[in-house]
């Protein structure tokens, strides 16, 4: 089973938790200016990167709070997790991680 670190848990089960999409993303500043086509696109278009992706995850079966994950998408595997409002501490590619390890 997968174990996500909860910033305010610690360590729990995958099936306590769920995805939340896309973090970081910023609300528009005047959404009253914004066409149908402009509002469609906040609302539903999101990066789908191939590696390392920033998302939003929600502890659903725990502390009901959200936080930010950095994962990778290609090993399903968790760099970081942090509390909302707070800044990734490592901003590096898993690539770049493997090739220090190497």
């Amino acid at each position: 089973m997968l174990l996500i670190a909860c910033p305010y848990c610690g360590n729990r089960p995958e099936t306590e938790f769920r995805c939340g999409g896309q973090a970081h993303i910023a609300r528009p500043a005047e959404p009253g200016a914004l066409s149908d086509e402009q509002w469609a696109e906040f609302l539903f278009v999101r990066d789908n990167t191939r590696g390392v992706h920033a998302e939003r995850w929600n502890h659903v079966h725990g502390c009901g709070r959200w936080f930010n994950a950095r994962r990778d998408t290609v090993s399903d595997r968790f760099l970081e997790t942090y509390k909302m409002g707070e800044t990734p501490k490592t901003t590096e590619s898993t690539s770049t991680q493997a090739e220090a390890r190497a």
